[in-house]
Protein backbone atom coordinates (compact mmCIF):
# COMPACT_ATOMS: atom_id res chain seq x y z
CA UNK A 1 0.00 0.00 0.00
CA UNK A 2 1.82 3.20 -0.80
CA UNK A 3 1.56 6.38 0.18
CA UNK A 4 -0.30 9.32 -1.42
CA UNK A 5 0.04 12.79 -2.15
CA UNK A 6 -0.94 15.35 0.70
CA UNK A 7 -3.81 18.63 0.75
CA UNK A 8 -4.39 21.86 2.69
CA UNK A 9 -8.04 23.03 3.76
CA UNK A 10 -9.33 24.76 6.49
CA UNK A 11 -11.69 22.48 7.70
CA UNK A 12 -11.85 18.22 7.25
CA UNK A 13 -14.60 17.01 8.60
CA UNK A 14 -14.35 12.78 8.75
CA UNK A 15 -17.84 10.97 8.45
CA UNK A 16 -21.14 12.23 5.83
CA UNK A 17 -23.87 11.24 8.13
CA UNK A 18 -26.55 12.69 10.13
CA UNK A 19 -23.80 14.91 11.70
CA UNK A 20 -20.95 15.73 8.97
CA UNK A 21 -22.89 16.38 6.64
CA UNK A 22 -24.54 18.86 7.85
CA UNK A 23 -21.13 20.45 9.34
CA UNK A 24 -19.38 20.37 5.93
CA UNK A 25 -22.55 22.30 4.49
CA UNK A 26 -22.72 24.84 7.42
CA UNK A 27 -18.90 25.29 7.13
CA UNK A 28 -18.62 25.90 3.07
CA UNK A 29 -21.80 28.40 3.28
CA UNK A 30 -18.82 31.38 4.15
CA UNK A 31 -17.09 31.27 0.90
CA UNK A 32 -13.59 31.71 2.62
CA UNK A 33 -13.05 28.89 3.99
CA UNK A 34 -12.20 25.75 2.10
CA UNK A 35 -13.74 22.29 3.55
CA UNK A 36 -12.68 18.86 2.81
CA UNK A 37 -15.54 16.21 3.71
CA UNK A 38 -14.02 12.53 4.14
CA UNK A 39 -16.27 9.31 3.42
CA UNK A 40 -15.55 6.14 3.88
CA UNK A 41 -18.26 4.72 1.59
CA UNK A 42 -19.29 5.30 -1.87
CA UNK A 43 -21.47 7.24 -3.40
CA UNK A 44 -25.88 7.00 -2.43
CA UNK A 45 -26.41 5.87 -6.18
CA UNK A 46 -28.30 2.80 -4.58
CA UNK A 47 -32.23 2.83 -5.75
CA UNK A 48 -33.00 0.92 -2.63
CA UNK A 49 -31.29 3.83 -0.54
CA UNK A 50 -34.05 6.33 -1.94
CA UNK A 51 -37.32 3.90 -1.54
CA UNK A 52 -38.02 3.99 2.32
CA UNK A 53 -38.80 0.17 2.07
CA UNK A 54 -35.59 -0.51 0.47
CA UNK A 55 -34.11 0.03 4.11
CA UNK A 56 -34.42 -3.87 4.59
CA UNK A 57 -31.98 -4.32 1.73
CA UNK A 58 -29.13 -1.63 2.56
CA UNK A 59 -28.87 -2.21 6.28
CA UNK A 60 -27.34 -5.22 5.84
CA UNK A 61 -25.57 -4.65 2.81
CA UNK A 62 -21.36 -4.24 3.54
CA UNK A 63 -21.29 -2.43 0.84
CA UNK A 64 -23.72 0.63 2.36
CA UNK A 65 -23.39 -0.34 5.90
CA UNK A 66 -20.56 -1.16 8.35
CA UNK A 67 -21.48 -4.42 9.37
CA UNK A 68 -20.62 -4.32 13.31
CA UNK A 69 -21.52 -7.02 15.87
CA UNK A 70 -21.68 -6.51 19.39
CA UNK A 71 -19.38 -8.69 21.34
CA UNK A 72 -21.72 -11.32 23.59
CA UNK A 73 -22.30 -11.33 27.11
CA UNK A 74 -23.69 -13.90 29.56
CA UNK A 75 -26.94 -10.93 29.80
CA UNK A 76 -28.13 -12.07 26.30
CA UNK A 77 -26.37 -15.76 26.25
CA UNK A 78 -23.18 -14.93 24.32
CA UNK A 79 -25.39 -13.67 21.12
CA UNK A 80 -23.12 -11.53 18.74
CA UNK A 81 -26.35 -8.95 17.95
CA UNK A 82 -25.90 -6.55 14.20
CA UNK A 83 -25.54 -2.78 14.91
CA UNK A 84 -24.74 -2.02 11.41
CA UNK A 85 -23.89 1.39 10.68
CA UNK A 86 -24.27 4.05 7.56
CA UNK A 87 -21.09 3.50 5.01
CA UNK A 88 -22.30 5.43 2.07
CA UNK A 89 -22.68 9.43 1.57
CA UNK A 90 -25.63 10.23 3.98
CA UNK A 91 -24.38 7.96 6.56
CA UNK A 92 -26.69 6.28 8.10
CA UNK A 93 -29.82 9.38 7.21
CA UNK A 94 -29.59 6.42 4.14
CA UNK A 95 -30.33 3.10 5.65
CA UNK A 96 -31.72 3.80 8.64
CA UNK A 97 -35.62 3.37 9.79
CA UNK A 98 -36.77 7.09 8.39
CA UNK A 99 -38.50 8.03 12.19
CA UNK A 100 -38.02 11.51 13.04
CA UNK A 101 -37.98 11.86 17.25
CA UNK A 102 -36.32 14.20 19.13
CA UNK A 103 -36.95 13.27 22.81
CA UNK A 104 -38.07 14.92 25.66
CA UNK A 105 -37.25 18.27 26.73
CA UNK A 106 -35.70 16.52 30.17
CA UNK A 107 -33.07 15.26 28.02
CA UNK A 108 -31.49 17.98 27.14
CA UNK A 109 -32.13 19.98 30.28
CA UNK A 110 -30.40 17.04 32.39
CA UNK A 111 -27.50 17.30 29.65
CA UNK A 112 -27.02 21.50 30.97
CA UNK A 113 -27.21 19.78 34.44
CA UNK A 114 -24.64 17.57 34.27
CA UNK A 115 -22.03 20.83 33.26
CA UNK A 116 -22.87 21.46 29.44
CA UNK A 117 -24.13 25.17 29.60
CA UNK A 118 -25.84 25.66 26.53
CA UNK A 119 -27.51 22.29 25.96
CA UNK A 120 -30.52 22.75 27.61
CA UNK A 121 -33.93 22.18 25.54
CA UNK A 122 -34.62 26.24 25.17
CA UNK A 123 -30.99 26.61 23.78
CA UNK A 124 -31.26 23.91 21.76
CA UNK A 125 -34.78 24.08 20.10
CA UNK A 126 -33.91 26.69 17.24
CA UNK A 127 -31.20 24.25 15.95
CA UNK A 128 -34.25 21.17 15.93
CA UNK A 129 -36.05 23.73 14.20
CA UNK A 130 -33.13 24.76 11.94
CA UNK A 131 -33.04 21.00 10.77
CA UNK A 132 -36.85 20.25 10.18
CA UNK A 133 -39.02 21.69 7.22
CA UNK A 134 -42.49 20.59 8.15
CA UNK A 135 -44.74 19.17 5.85
CA UNK A 136 -48.11 19.72 7.85
CA UNK A 137 -49.03 22.69 10.00
CA UNK A 138 -46.93 23.35 13.06
CA UNK A 139 -47.05 24.68 16.00
CA UNK A 140 -44.34 27.57 15.86
CA UNK A 141 -43.25 28.11 19.10
CA UNK A 142 -42.00 23.91 18.77
CA UNK A 143 -41.72 23.43 15.05
CA UNK A 144 -40.95 24.67 11.72
CA UNK A 145 -41.55 24.65 8.15
CA UNK A 146 -38.44 26.14 6.87
CA UNK A 147 -36.18 23.96 7.75
CA UNK A 148 -33.46 21.71 5.58
CA UNK A 149 -34.65 18.06 6.21
CA UNK A 150 -38.72 17.19 4.96
CA UNK A 151 -40.80 15.99 7.79
CA UNK A 152 -43.60 14.11 7.06
CA UNK A 153 -46.89 12.53 8.38
CA UNK A 154 -48.01 9.09 7.38
CA UNK A 155 -50.51 9.16 4.49
CA UNK A 156 -50.58 5.11 4.29
CA UNK A 157 -53.80 3.79 6.14
CA UNK A 158 -54.83 1.04 8.05
CA UNK A 159 -57.81 -0.17 10.11
CA UNK A 160 -55.53 -2.16 12.06
CA UNK A 161 -53.53 0.68 12.80
CA UNK A 162 -56.39 3.19 14.16
CA UNK A 163 -57.74 -0.17 16.09
CA UNK A 164 -54.25 -0.55 17.91
CA UNK A 165 -54.13 3.03 18.56
CA UNK A 166 -57.76 3.03 20.04
CA UNK A 167 -56.49 -0.22 22.20
CA UNK A 168 -53.94 2.08 23.34
CA UNK A 169 -56.56 4.96 24.38
CA UNK A 170 -58.31 1.68 26.02
CA UNK A 171 -55.34 1.54 28.09
CA UNK A 172 -55.03 5.24 29.34
CA UNK A 173 -52.92 6.34 26.65
CA UNK A 174 -53.99 9.81 24.71
CA UNK A 175 -53.76 10.56 21.44
CA UNK A 176 -50.62 12.74 20.29
CA UNK A 177 -50.42 14.07 16.93
CA UNK A 178 -46.85 16.09 17.70
CA UNK A 179 -44.56 14.28 20.33
CA UNK A 180 -42.10 16.37 18.89
CA UNK A 181 -43.66 19.70 20.41
CA UNK A 182 -45.37 20.33 23.63
CA UNK A 183 -45.18 17.00 24.96
CA UNK A 184 -44.19 13.34 23.97
CA UNK A 185 -46.68 11.35 26.06
CA UNK A 186 -49.33 9.43 24.30
CA UNK A 187 -49.84 7.15 20.72
CA UNK A 188 -50.18 8.64 16.96
CA UNK A 189 -48.20 7.87 14.06
CA UNK A 190 -44.62 8.56 13.58
CA UNK A 191 -43.33 11.50 11.88
CA UNK A 192 -40.48 10.28 9.03
CA UNK A 193 -37.93 11.81 6.99
CA UNK A 194 -40.10 11.01 3.38
CA UNK A 195 -40.91 13.56 0.96
CA UNK A 196 -43.30 12.47 -2.02
CA UNK A 197 -42.40 8.86 -1.28
CA UNK A 198 -38.73 9.22 -1.30
CA UNK A 199 -36.00 8.91 1.72
CA UNK A 200 -34.41 12.37 2.38
CA UNK A 201 -31.18 11.73 4.01
CA UNK A 202 -28.65 14.23 4.55
CA UNK A 203 -26.89 13.32 1.47
CA UNK A 204 -29.97 14.84 -0.31
CA UNK A 205 -30.77 17.85 1.76
CA UNK A 206 -27.58 19.15 3.03
CA UNK A 207 -24.87 17.93 0.87
CA UNK A 208 -27.01 18.22 -2.61
CA UNK A 209 -27.40 21.92 -1.70
CA UNK A 210 -24.00 22.14 -0.83
CA UNK A 211 -22.41 20.00 -3.75
CA UNK A 212 -21.40 22.21 -6.25
CA UNK A 213 -19.85 25.09 -4.14
CA UNK A 214 -15.97 25.21 -5.15
CA UNK A 215 -14.78 25.65 -1.72
CA UNK A 216 -16.51 22.02 -0.88
CA UNK A 217 -14.19 19.09 -1.99
CA UNK A 218 -16.28 15.68 -1.28
CA UNK A 219 -14.43 12.31 -0.90
CA UNK A 220 -15.47 8.49 -1.11
CA UNK A 221 -13.68 5.35 -0.71
CA UNK A 222 -11.44 7.72 1.97
CA UNK A 223 -11.51 6.08 5.51
CA UNK A 224 -9.80 8.07 7.78
CA UNK A 225 -6.85 5.97 9.67
CA UNK A 226 -5.60 8.36 11.64
CA UNK A 227 -5.17 11.80 12.98
CA UNK A 228 -1.83 13.81 12.35
CA UNK A 229 -0.95 15.00 15.44
CA UNK A 230 1.64 17.79 15.75
CA UNK A 231 2.70 17.48 20.00
CA UNK A 232 -1.21 18.43 21.13
CA UNK A 233 -2.88 19.66 17.99
CA UNK A 234 -4.76 18.06 15.31
CA UNK A 235 -3.09 19.07 12.27
CA UNK A 236 -5.09 16.73 9.35
CA UNK A 237 -5.49 13.47 8.49
CA UNK A 238 -4.68 10.48 7.43
CA UNK A 239 -7.06 7.43 5.07
CA UNK A 240 -6.95 5.05 3.20
CA UNK A 241 -8.22 5.43 -0.60
CA UNK A 242 -10.02 2.34 -1.30
CA UNK A 243 -9.73 2.93 -4.99
CA UNK A 244 -6.25 3.12 -5.35
CA UNK A 245 -4.94 1.44 -2.68
CA UNK A 246 -3.16 4.16 -0.75
CA UNK A 247 -2.99 6.13 1.85
CA UNK A 248 -3.41 10.27 1.96
CA UNK A 249 -2.45 12.63 4.42
CA UNK A 250 -5.10 15.94 4.25
CA UNK A 251 -3.91 18.82 6.33
CA UNK A 252 -6.32 21.36 8.53
CA UNK A 253 -5.36 24.85 8.99
CA UNK A 254 -7.87 25.30 11.40
CA UNK A 255 -9.68 22.35 12.90
CA UNK A 256 -10.06 18.50 12.17
CA UNK A 257 -14.11 17.31 12.89
CA UNK A 258 -14.72 14.11 13.85
CA UNK A 259 -18.65 12.74 12.86
CA UNK A 260 -17.73 9.50 11.75
CA UNK A 261 -20.26 7.99 14.57
CA UNK A 262 -20.67 6.15 17.96
CA UNK A 263 -17.91 3.40 16.84
CA UNK A 264 -16.35 4.69 14.37
CA UNK A 265 -15.11 8.04 15.87
CA UNK A 266 -13.53 6.88 19.42
CA UNK A 267 -11.41 3.63 17.00
CA UNK A 268 -10.13 6.49 15.38
CA UNK A 269 -8.92 8.48 18.38
CA UNK A 270 -7.37 5.48 19.50
CA UNK A 271 -5.50 4.65 16.96
CA UNK A 272 -4.14 8.54 16.51
CA UNK A 273 -3.13 7.93 20.31
CA UNK A 274 -5.84 9.73 22.32
CA UNK A 275 -7.52 7.74 24.78
CA UNK A 276 -7.27 5.20 27.88
CA UNK A 277 -3.28 5.13 28.44
CA UNK A 278 -3.57 1.27 29.29
CA UNK A 279 -5.37 0.06 26.05
CA UNK A 280 -3.03 2.43 23.71
CA UNK A 281 0.47 1.03 25.14
CA UNK A 282 -1.22 -2.16 25.37
CA UNK A 283 -1.23 -2.23 21.59
CA UNK A 284 2.17 -0.53 20.93
CA UNK A 285 0.00 3.00 20.08
CA UNK A 286 2.07 5.62 21.14
CA UNK A 287 0.34 7.93 23.72
CA UNK A 288 -0.31 11.72 22.03
CA UNK A 289 -3.20 12.32 24.58
CA UNK A 290 -4.17 10.15 27.89
CA UNK A 291 -7.87 10.60 28.18
CA UNK A 292 -10.00 7.77 29.69
CA UNK A 293 -13.27 8.65 28.64
CA UNK A 294 -12.50 7.84 24.93
CA UNK A 295 -14.77 4.97 23.92
CA UNK A 296 -16.46 4.39 26.93
CA UNK A 297 -20.08 5.66 28.56
CA UNK A 298 -21.34 3.62 24.70
CA UNK A 299 -25.36 3.11 25.14
CA UNK A 300 -27.82 1.84 22.76
CA UNK A 301 -31.77 1.15 23.51
CA UNK A 302 -32.11 -2.69 24.08
CA UNK A 303 -35.43 -3.68 21.98
CA UNK A 304 -38.01 -6.47 22.30
CA UNK A 305 -40.76 -6.95 19.97
CA UNK A 306 -44.26 -8.97 19.54
CA UNK A 307 -45.96 -10.57 16.71
CA UNK A 308 -49.65 -11.87 16.38
CA UNK A 309 -51.76 -13.28 13.67
CA UNK A 310 -53.95 -10.92 12.11
CA UNK A 311 -57.94 -11.41 10.93
CA UNK A 312 -60.43 -9.37 8.47
CA UNK A 313 -57.73 -7.11 7.42
CA UNK A 314 -55.24 -6.68 4.78
CA UNK A 315 -51.60 -5.98 6.19
CA UNK A 316 -48.36 -4.85 4.53
CA UNK A 317 -47.77 -8.88 4.70
CA UNK A 318 -50.01 -9.78 1.91
CA UNK A 319 -49.31 -6.19 0.30
CA UNK A 320 -46.25 -6.41 -0.19
CA UNK A 321 -46.35 -9.69 -2.71
CA UNK A 322 -47.62 -11.15 -5.86
CA UNK A 323 -50.75 -8.71 -7.93
CA UNK A 324 -51.12 -6.31 -4.51
CA UNK A 325 -46.98 -5.65 -4.79
CA UNK A 326 -47.42 -4.54 -8.18
CA UNK A 327 -50.39 -1.94 -7.67
CA UNK A 328 -48.31 -0.68 -4.77
CA UNK A 329 -45.35 -0.39 -7.20
CA UNK A 330 -47.62 1.58 -9.54
CA UNK A 331 -48.67 4.11 -6.48
CA UNK A 332 -45.47 4.96 -5.60
CA UNK A 333 -44.22 5.48 -8.89
CA UNK A 334 -47.21 7.90 -9.01
CA UNK A 335 -46.22 9.80 -6.05
CA UNK A 336 -49.49 8.07 -4.12
CA UNK A 337 -49.66 6.25 -0.56
CA UNK A 338 -47.52 3.09 -0.65
CA UNK A 339 -46.67 0.83 1.31
CA UNK A 340 -42.92 0.84 -0.43
CA UNK A 341 -42.48 4.80 0.94
CA UNK A 342 -43.57 3.33 4.53
CA UNK A 343 -40.83 3.57 7.29
CA UNK A 344 -40.56 0.38 8.69
CA UNK A 345 -42.57 1.32 12.46
CA UNK A 346 -45.74 3.45 11.91
CA UNK A 347 -47.33 4.11 15.30
CA UNK A 348 -45.46 5.25 18.33
CA UNK A 349 -46.13 4.97 22.04
CA UNK A 350 -44.74 6.85 24.74
CA UNK A 351 -45.70 5.81 28.16
CA UNK A 352 -44.60 5.20 31.50
CA UNK A 353 -44.27 1.52 33.05
CA UNK A 354 -44.94 3.53 36.95
CA UNK A 355 -47.04 5.53 37.75
CA UNK A 356 -44.87 7.80 39.69
CA UNK A 357 -42.71 8.98 36.75
CA UNK A 358 -42.42 12.19 35.71
CA UNK A 359 -41.52 11.04 32.02
CA UNK A 360 -42.03 8.58 29.43
CA UNK A 361 -39.63 5.69 30.32
CA UNK A 362 -40.73 3.70 27.67
CA UNK A 363 -41.09 3.82 23.79
CA UNK A 364 -43.28 1.70 21.61
CA UNK A 365 -43.56 1.13 18.42
CA UNK A 366 -46.23 -0.97 15.94
CA UNK A 367 -47.01 -1.92 12.35
CA UNK A 368 -49.31 -4.01 10.49
CA UNK A 369 -46.48 -7.23 9.59
CA UNK A 370 -44.68 -9.47 10.80
CA UNK A 371 -41.36 -11.55 10.16
CA UNK A 372 -40.19 -14.60 10.14
CA UNK A 373 -38.70 -15.72 12.80
CA UNK A 374 -35.12 -16.22 12.15
CA UNK A 375 -35.07 -14.48 8.70
CA UNK A 376 -34.17 -10.87 8.67
CA UNK A 377 -36.70 -8.60 6.41
CA UNK A 378 -38.46 -11.66 5.63
CA UNK A 379 -42.65 -11.17 5.79
CA UNK A 380 -44.53 -13.94 7.22
CA UNK A 381 -46.94 -15.34 4.37
CA UNK A 382 -49.94 -14.68 6.63
CA UNK A 383 -51.34 -11.49 7.81
CA UNK A 384 -49.56 -10.22 11.04
CA UNK A 385 -48.89 -6.94 13.50
CA UNK A 386 -45.88 -6.36 15.34
CA UNK A 387 -45.44 -4.13 18.64
CA UNK A 388 -42.28 -3.48 20.26
CA UNK A 389 -40.98 -1.48 23.01
CA UNK A 390 -37.52 -0.10 24.63
CA UNK A 391 -36.46 1.28 27.58
CA UNK A 392 -35.61 5.26 26.96
CA UNK A 393 -33.06 5.54 29.99
CA UNK A 394 -31.21 1.99 30.38
CA UNK A 395 -28.69 2.11 33.12
CA UNK A 396 -26.35 -0.01 31.05
CA UNK A 397 -23.24 1.16 29.93
CA UNK A 398 -20.22 -0.67 27.72
CA UNK A 399 -17.24 1.00 25.28
CA UNK A 400 -15.74 0.87 22.07
CA UNK A 401 -12.62 -0.21 21.51
CA UNK A 402 -9.99 -0.78 18.74
CA UNK A 403 -8.54 -4.60 18.67
CA UNK A 404 -5.27 -3.51 17.18
CA UNK A 405 -3.18 -0.97 15.80
CA UNK A 406 -4.38 -1.99 12.26
CA UNK A 407 -7.04 0.88 11.06
CA UNK A 408 -9.01 -1.34 8.74
CA UNK A 409 -9.93 -4.21 11.82
CA UNK A 410 -13.27 -3.76 13.44
CA UNK A 411 -13.42 -2.63 16.78
CA UNK A 412 -14.63 -4.08 20.06
CA UNK A 413 -18.32 -3.36 20.44
CA UNK A 414 -19.59 -4.41 24.30
CA UNK A 415 -22.93 -2.75 25.05
CA UNK A 416 -23.42 -4.38 28.33
CA UNK A 417 -26.66 -4.68 27.26
CA UNK A 418 -29.11 -5.36 30.53
CA UNK A 419 -25.84 -5.55 32.91
CA UNK A 420 -28.07 -3.45 35.21
CA UNK A 421 -31.39 -5.82 36.32
CA UNK A 422 -33.33 -2.52 36.37
CA UNK A 423 -32.98 -2.62 32.52
CA UNK A 424 -34.74 -5.65 32.21
CA UNK A 425 -37.52 -5.18 34.47
CA UNK A 426 -38.46 -2.35 32.51
CA UNK A 427 -38.60 -3.78 29.29
CA UNK A 428 -40.89 -6.38 31.31
CA UNK A 429 -43.05 -4.10 31.97
CA UNK A 430 -42.77 -2.79 27.77
CA UNK A 431 -43.78 -6.47 27.01
CA UNK A 432 -47.05 -6.58 28.96
CA UNK A 433 -47.81 -3.32 27.88
CA UNK A 434 -47.55 -4.78 24.23
CA UNK A 435 -49.81 -7.54 25.36
CA UNK A 436 -52.37 -5.53 26.95
CA UNK A 437 -52.59 -3.57 23.75
CA UNK A 438 -52.61 -6.48 21.96
CA UNK A 439 -55.61 -7.74 24.00
CA UNK A 440 -58.02 -4.42 24.26
CA UNK A 441 -61.32 -4.48 22.89
CA UNK A 442 -60.95 -2.34 20.28
CA UNK A 443 -57.98 -4.44 18.41
CA UNK A 444 -60.18 -7.76 18.86
CA UNK A 445 -62.05 -7.70 15.62
CA UNK A 446 -58.26 -8.27 13.82
CA UNK A 447 -56.32 -10.23 16.52
CA UNK A 448 -55.96 -13.91 15.95
CA UNK A 449 -53.47 -15.64 18.30
CA UNK A 450 -50.13 -14.09 19.62
CA UNK A 451 -47.35 -15.65 17.40
CA UNK A 452 -44.64 -14.78 19.26
CA UNK A 453 -43.64 -15.53 21.53
CA UNK A 454 -46.51 -16.97 22.22
CA UNK A 455 -49.20 -17.80 24.86
CA UNK A 456 -47.11 -19.99 26.85
CA UNK A 457 -44.08 -16.86 27.86
CA UNK A 458 -46.31 -15.73 31.19
CA UNK A 459 -44.46 -15.35 33.87
CA UNK A 460 -41.94 -12.54 34.93
CA UNK A 461 -39.03 -15.19 34.56
CA UNK A 462 -39.99 -16.67 30.84
CA UNK A 463 -40.64 -13.24 29.40
CA UNK A 464 -37.15 -11.87 31.01
CA UNK A 465 -35.62 -15.46 29.19
CA UNK A 466 -37.65 -14.21 25.81
CA UNK A 467 -35.88 -11.15 25.96
CA UNK A 468 -32.27 -12.55 26.92
CA UNK A 469 -32.84 -14.66 23.91
CA UNK A 470 -34.48 -12.41 21.17
CA UNK A 471 -33.65 -8.70 22.06
CA UNK A 472 -32.20 -6.72 19.50
CA UNK A 473 -29.96 -3.26 19.31
CA UNK A 474 -32.39 -0.26 18.14
CA UNK A 475 -29.23 1.16 16.48
CA UNK A 476 -29.00 4.09 18.48
CA UNK A 477 -25.47 3.82 19.68
CA UNK A 478 -24.01 7.16 21.46
CA UNK A 479 -22.02 8.22 24.17
CA UNK A 480 -18.59 7.03 23.09
CA UNK A 481 -16.99 10.45 23.14
CA UNK A 482 -18.97 12.35 26.22
CA UNK A 483 -19.30 15.46 26.54
CA UNK A 484 -18.88 17.56 29.69
CA UNK A 485 -16.62 19.64 31.71
CA UNK A 486 -12.81 19.52 32.22
CA UNK A 487 -13.91 18.12 36.18
CA UNK A 488 -15.44 15.14 34.80
CA UNK A 489 -12.29 12.93 33.95
CA UNK A 490 -14.34 10.63 32.16
CA UNK A 491 -15.30 13.90 29.97
CA UNK A 492 -13.54 13.35 26.16
CA UNK A 493 -15.11 16.47 24.61
CA UNK A 494 -16.36 20.05 26.50
CA UNK A 495 -20.06 21.89 26.12
CA UNK A 496 -18.07 23.29 22.97
CA UNK A 497 -17.26 19.96 21.34
CA UNK A 498 -13.71 20.70 21.92
CA UNK A 499 -11.35 17.73 22.68
CA UNK A 500 -9.99 17.97 25.98
CA UNK A 501 -6.76 18.91 26.06
CA UNK A 502 -5.84 18.64 21.69
CA UNK A 503 -6.07 22.09 19.79
CA UNK A 504 -7.53 22.32 16.71
CA UNK A 505 -10.25 19.19 17.15
CA UNK A 506 -13.68 18.62 17.63
CA UNK A 507 -16.30 15.41 17.91
CA UNK A 508 -19.93 16.26 16.48
CA UNK A 509 -21.77 13.01 16.59
CA UNK A 510 -24.02 11.05 18.91
CA UNK A 511 -20.47 10.22 20.50
CA UNK A 512 -20.91 13.36 22.42
CA UNK A 513 -24.11 12.82 24.34
CA UNK A 514 -23.39 13.06 28.09
CA UNK A 515 -26.96 10.51 28.42
CA UNK A 516 -28.89 9.03 25.85
CA UNK A 517 -31.81 10.73 24.79
CA UNK A 518 -35.80 9.53 24.91
CA UNK A 519 -35.52 9.13 21.11
CA UNK A 520 -34.35 7.66 18.19
CA UNK A 521 -30.86 9.51 17.88
CA UNK A 522 -31.10 10.95 14.42
CA UNK A 523 -32.77 13.58 15.07
CA UNK A 524 -31.00 14.73 18.33
CA UNK A 525 -27.62 14.19 15.89
CA UNK A 526 -28.57 16.87 13.28
CA UNK A 527 -29.35 18.72 15.79
CA UNK A 528 -26.08 18.47 17.63
CA UNK A 529 -24.40 19.09 13.75
CA UNK A 530 -26.25 22.24 13.44
CA UNK A 531 -24.98 23.87 16.74
CA UNK A 532 -21.71 22.09 16.31
CA UNK A 533 -21.18 24.12 13.15
CA UNK A 534 -22.42 27.16 14.97
CA UNK A 535 -20.13 26.86 17.49
CA UNK A 536 -17.14 26.51 15.36
CA UNK A 537 -18.17 29.69 12.97
CA UNK A 538 -18.27 31.98 16.11
CA UNK A 539 -15.16 30.59 17.52
CA UNK A 540 -13.10 30.55 14.33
Amino acid sequence: MSKGTSYIFDYIVVGSGAAGAIVATRLSEEPSNSVCLLEAGGTDWHPFIHMPVGFIKTIFNPKLAWQFYTEGNERTHGRKIPIPQGKTLGGSTSINGLVFNRGDKADYDHWSELGNSGWDYESVLPYFKRVERCEFPVDERYRSNAGMVPVSRLDWKNPVCEAFQDGAEERGIPRNDDYNAATQIGVGYYQRTISRGLRRSTARTYLKSAKDRNNLNIRTRAQATRIIMEGKRAKGVEYYDSRKKSFVTVFAKKEVIISAGAVNTPKLLQLSGIGEQGLLESLGIEVRHALPGVGENLSDHFSVRLSCRVKNATTINEEARGWRLIRQVLRWVLKRPSVLALSPSLVHIFWKSEDRLDHPDLQGVFTPASYKQGYVGVLDKYPGMTCGFWQHQPKSRGYVRIRSRDPLMEPVVQPNYLSCSEDLDVLVKGVRLARSIFSSPALQPYRDQETFPGSDVESDEEIKEFIRNFGVSSYHLNGTAKMGPASDPMAVVDPQLRVHGVAGLRVIDSSVMPHITSSNICAPTMMIAEKGADLILDQN
